[in-house]
């Protein structure tokens, strides 16, 4: 099933290396553009939202289709949490709020 529009996606990107999980806006043959945060920073943000703390918003990106390693769609497995429901499970909002 292809990933659409909206979805929360985690992005791998190389030179240099980082991994941004957020929602994807578009996907074209010139890269991606999604509203993201970079990973490193998941577990700070969340505590900082749910702690109504000052926090760094998801910024707006696009990467050019030569800087993406991967891009695979958020989800759930059987044992494993998907980073969007462990966001909702820690701050009690939808990641599609920010």
């Amino acid at each position: 099933m292809k990933i659409g529009n909206g979805e929360p996606v985690i992005a791998v990107l190389h030179s240099p290396r980082e991994k941004l999980m957020g929602i994807l806006d578009e996907i074209s043959t010139a890269g991606i553009s999604l509203r993201a945060i970079d990973l490193s920073y998941f577990d700070d943000w969340c505590a900082a939202i749910a702690n109504d703390k000052p926090y760094l918003p998801m910024t707006d990106y696009f990467i050019p289709m030569w800087r993406v390693e991967r891009l695979t769609r958020d989800e759930s497995g059987p044992d494993i949490a998907s980073m969007s429901d462990l966001f909702e499970q820690r701050t009690g909002r939808n990641l599609g709020e920010f």
